[in-house]
């Protein structure tokens, strides 16, 4: 008996059911179908198909303001009336019930649905105005406030979903329902690779100082979903071997890890030659990557040659592997070494209860980092392209969950409006766009919903969001979605 692969491969074809048949070929039929009454094969510029993985960037709409995104994600979501949304009006309210007339029958989290009052907390933290453009910000963030004028403040945004799981996909790729891309996917696919040695998009958890309330996030926030699988984030530890495996195992010297990876390759080859799975290439393309980054990975993440001037600009916590300080100055190195797209998490932004305690802590680990990563990217020349972002999934409450005092009070989850930022990239500095009520629980002024601030991140890097499209299941998915949305152009350069 014949037992050679092809004669395998045609014995399972044969072995097929008349269900599987059909289930396998009915897709085909329909777009035969369709391509005889569209008499094109081309549907528009920017669209690629699932079998058809472009090897090139997709080509751009606009000048790109910006090559490199930096995204720092501050999970739980930070309250927005304690560091940028400043409500002086909230201190006549103190302990009053949140009016219905606010409220508007809004549904509430089941954390809070159930309490007999909705109190009135106003921020316990002093504001100042700062910078020509006058932004409000908390004494919490000084170093932030002295770089107002550099920043793009957006104090509308908002979301239609309540909790986290849901909200961060929906932040990150979105659509509140998992399995999509995320924005870095998409950058990667669009823009390309920079250096053939480093992945395109990287992922870096930093670790709080304070861990009350950690969230759980999870990889499927950087999957590739359905763009090619090289497009997935590659996340970084912050201890041991910065990628699993990323080292030759003790007595396997490179020329025999090159061997054995020559002879994976191969039959990989063959494999695509037989299967036609286009996920076969993305095999043989990140094992090849994974080669490469044997030697570039480990200098890219040994930070002991940084001068202590870079020290001194981001803070002692820079020389602690895994704090955020240390993740701003792995961000930075990623930048300056071609990496398209970092994404940062930082956790334990959920203050249902002791913001007294808690958010002093939050600020101390992202204030100064977050100022120095600003300065260091404009002292190298990496600013004017680089676009940093900054924000949560949601907003806060001004009632507080459980008890209120004058020194303490908790929040719990607000969808309608929150404050998030950019700066550089091509964002324009020194605005303050959106107003919410004086209760910043509405907003009165220029809403930013989560599609039209992806439409304005694409734009900034180059690409209409309508035409930025990848075609999946007989449709031009995109990652603004299907329902209508806008660029901002106020919040451009």
């Amino acid at each position: 008996m014949d037992l050679t692969r092809e004669s395998l491969f045609r014995d399972w074809l044969a072995l097929q059911t008349r269900r599987q048949f059909f289930g396998r070929t009915g897709n085909a039929v329909g777009w035969a179908a369709l391509a005889s009454l569209m008499g094109t094969p081309g549907l528009g510029p920017n669209v690629a198909r699932a079998s058809d993985a472009p090897v090139n960037p997709v080509p751009l709409d606009f000048a790109p303001k910006a090559k490199h995104v930096i995204y720092l994600h501050m999970v739980g979501g930070p309250p927005q009336m304690d560091l940028y949304d400043y409500k002086p009006k909230m201190e006549e309210y103190y302990d009053k019930d949140l009016p219905e007339s606010v409220r508007q029958g809004q549904r509430l989290t089941t954390m809070t649905s159930g309490q007999a009052r909705f109190p009135i907390a106003p921020s316990m933290f002093k504001f100042a105005q700062h910078g020509q453009s006058g932004m409000w910000v908390s004494e919490l963030l000084p170093r932030t406030a002295s770089m107002v004028d550099d920043m793009c403040f957006i104090r509308s945004m908002h979301t239609e979903a309540i909790n986290h799981e849901p909200a961060i996909t929906y932040m990150q790729t979105g659509n509140q329902v998992t399995g999509r891309p995320c924005m870095g996917a998409w950058v990667s696919y669009g823009l390309g690779k920079l250096n053939e040695n480093l992945p395109a998009f990287v992922v870096l958890v930093a670790k709080p100082t304070n861990t009350e309330q950690v969230q759980a996030i999870s990889a499927r926030l950087w999957a590739s979903g359905y763009l090619p699988g090289e497009h997935a984030g590659v996340s970084f530890r912050s201890g041991g071997d910065p990628i699993l495996y990323i080292n030759n195992p003790p007595g396997v010297p490179s020329e025999v890890r090159r061997r054995m990876l020559d002879g994976l390759k191969a039959l990989n080859e063959q494999t695509y030659l037989e299967a036609g799975d286009p996920e076969t290439q993305t095999r043989i393309q990140q094992y090849e990557l994974a080669f490469r980054m044997q030697s570039s990975v480990p200098e890219l993440t040994d930070t002991s040659g940084e001068t202590e001037q870079t020290y001194t600009l981001y803070g002692e916590e820079a020389k602690k592997p895994g704090t955020f300080a240390h993740t701003m100055l792995l961000a930075r190195r990623m930048i300056e070494r071609g990496v398209r797209f970092v994404q940062v998490y930082h956790n334990n932004w959920d203050t249902h209860g002791n913001v007294a305690g808690r958010l002093p802590d939050q600020c101390r680990d992202v204030d100064q980092p977050c100022w120095a990563l600003v300065q260091d990217l404009k002292q190298r020349g990496l600013f004017d392209d680089t676009l940093i972002i900054w924000g949560g999934e949601f907003g806060r409450t001004i009632y507080s969950q459980g008890g209120l005092s004058r020194t303490n009070y908790g929040r719990d989850h607000h969808p309608r409006c929150f404050t998030m930022w950019m700066a550089g990239g091509g964002s324009r500095p020194g605005q303050v766009y959106g107003q919410t009520d004086d209760f910043s629980y509405n907003i009165v002024k220029d809403p930013v919903h989560i599609h039209d601030f992806h439409a304005t991140v694409l734009r900034l890097l180059g690409y209409d969001h309508e035409r930025f499209s990848f075609r999946f299941q007989g449709l031009d998915q995109r990652l603004t979605g299907v329902e209508p949305c806008r660029v901002i152009p106020e919040l451009m350069g």
